[in-house]
């Protein structure tokens, strides 16, 4: 039977990088084809070609024999392809109704029937757990909350070859077994899924077959029934990858971080954390679990001088920064790893070097007599590339041509490489490949090792109570609970997750 995609040859470069060297990958009606890779390995890039974003150099691409010439996402959603992005393709200041219907035909036309997507958006919603206010705007919503705005995009426009990068992020182990039934049910109908994930464990439950890419090749295809985590971790990164981290015991110091009763609203000037309270202290690792959308990402901005503060104190260091500047809590030692590393961590426009030293430029040895040093950025830039594995051609590169991989380790090696006391890290290895979450999480386990305090907010469980000394689980703004990992499940911390004390005993602090 002949494939329903077929993709012969591809080749794209850019400017010192071959993304894609001669790649050929087929599609069978009615299955779930897994892509992986580490980051930078050209499957983003693949998509992106066949979703019309980007145009190849040389090959081809035929939909059911007919070869087609994709120069737009309107050339690919007309073939019947769909595509959820790792990187939203959202208006921020429209609402998520306004999002999903932008282009689509209307029977109220030349006006678009945003009362009749509204329900039929609520409808998605309900059906598939993905919670979403419509009418809210896109830069009001968590970076969770816009994934579930694009995968109901995707749902809502219906096509017959869905691509979805990292698709399961920020989603809740419920949430995905819901959107694996869906995927199943689509599937069967003959939709044909193409299922781009560093999650193993989801690869080998949802994909019938998997295709591994490495340096932009296609190193492998094979049936997921006959291989294993370990055999597809081999093949991405070419050699042992170690799942079990090394980690010392804890040896804690002074408080470095203390919040006390901590009230902040969110940008609809709604309660979004209430009355939150903890210390991190050096050499510990406080990992804060939570289904995303549940205030973690006002109490990071709060913490970091990025949002206003309505009631209660921060201190760092036995000093009150309650509604300190950005700039006074770094010159105290403050690091900052945010959610969204594209729109907070990088200008994507400027280049490794420039974003290298982003945050400290003014400063010696980057700068004197307010006259930037061009060597002294060079050589610091250098280090952060060879210390932190950032994959790149030049340093002069802009940063919006690494892959997401590479653009976090850049993140990570800019605040590293400042010797911070307090480390905030939000969400650090999301849509990581598993080297490179290898590789983040004994930076990170490093620091702490040598007397950084980090408050780490992930939504990955499993990262959480490999990583995490203390451990606390928010819903609805409120702490359920501060708990000792080693001495809880996941499923205790799943309930605590769901809104349920039922921790007593257990608690930590």
């Amino acid at each position: 039977m002949k494939p329903l995609l077929q993709m012969r040859d591809i080749t794209k470069r850019y400017p010192g990088v071959v993304a894609n060297d001669r790649v050929s990958l087929d599609l069978r009606s009615g299955e779930i084809l897994a892509l992986l890779g580490e980051n930078g390995a050209g499957k983003s890039t693949l998509m992106k070609l066949l979703y019309g974003l980007e145009i190849p150099d040389r090959g081809q691409i035929e939909v059911r024999g007919k070869g087609l010439v994709l120069e737009s996402p309107k050339d690919a959603i007309r073939a019947g392809i769909g595509m959820v992005h790792q990187h939203f393709m959202l208006v921020p200041t429209l609402t998520v109704v306004e999002n999903i219907a932008l282009g689509l035909p209307s029977n109220r036309a030349p006006f678009t029937n945003l009362k009749a997507a509204e329900k039929r958006i609520l409808e998605i919603s309900a059906q598939y757990s993905l919670e979403v206010d419509p009418r809210a705007k896109i830069w009001q919503l968590s970076v969770g909350e816009q994934q579930r705005v694009e995968i109901i995009k995707a749902i809502y426009r219906g096509t017959e070859i869905l691509i979805l990068d990292e698709p399961t992020a920020v989603l809740t182990p419920q949430e995905v077994k819901e959107l694996f039934l869906t995927l199943r049910a689509l599937t069967g109908e003959g939709h044909s899924v193409i299922f781009i994930s560093h999650k193993l464990d989801e690869v080998m439950e949802i994909s019938g077959r998997v295709v591994v890419m490495r340096l932009g090749k296609v190193v492998g295809a094979v049936e997921t029934a006959e291989t294993n985590a370990e055999d597809l971790v081999r093949m991405m990164v070419g050699r042992e990858v170690m799942f079990r981290l090394n980690k010392k015991e804890m040896r804690q110091g002074e408080v470095v971080l203390r919040v006390d009763d901590l009230e902040i609203s969110d940008d609809r000037k709604l309660p979004a954390v209430r009355k939150v309270s903890f210390q991190v202290h050096a050499g510990e690792i406080f990992g804060v679990a939570g289904v995303d959308g549940n205030g973690q990402r006002e109490l990071v901005e709060a913490i970091v001088g990025l949002r206003r503060i309505e009631g209660g104190a921060t201190s760092m260091k036995g000093r009150d920064v309650t509604g300190a500047s950005p700039k006074n809590l770094l010159d105290m030692g403050l690091g900052h790893i945010p959610e969204d590393r594209q729109k907070s961590g990088l200008i994507l426009r400027f280049t490794l070097e420039e974003n290298a030293v982003l945050i400290s430029h003014q400063f010696p040895p980057f700068s004197r007599n307010g006259v930037l040093q061009r060597q002294r950025i060079r050589e610091f830039t250098e280090g952060v590339i060879k210390t932190f594995d950032v994959r790149t051609g030049s340093r002069e590169l802009r940063a919006g041509a690494l892959s997401g991989g590479n653009q976090q380790k850049l993140v990570l090696g800019r605040e590293i490489s400042r010797n911070p006391k307090l480390l905030v890290a939000a969400q650090p290895t999301r849509g990581l490949d598993v080297g490179a979450i290898e590789f983040v999480h004994g930076q990170l386990l490093r620091q702490r090792d040598g007397g950084v305090a980090i408050l780490l907010i992930s939504t990955e469980l499993e990262e959480l109570f490999a990583l995490s000394d203390t451990l606390a689980v928010i819903y609805k703004g409120e702490f359920m609970g501060v708990v000792n990992p080693d001495r809880v499940s996941v499923e205790d911390v799943g309930f605590m997750m769901a809104g349920k004390r039922n921790l007593r005993g257990r608690v930590a602090q």
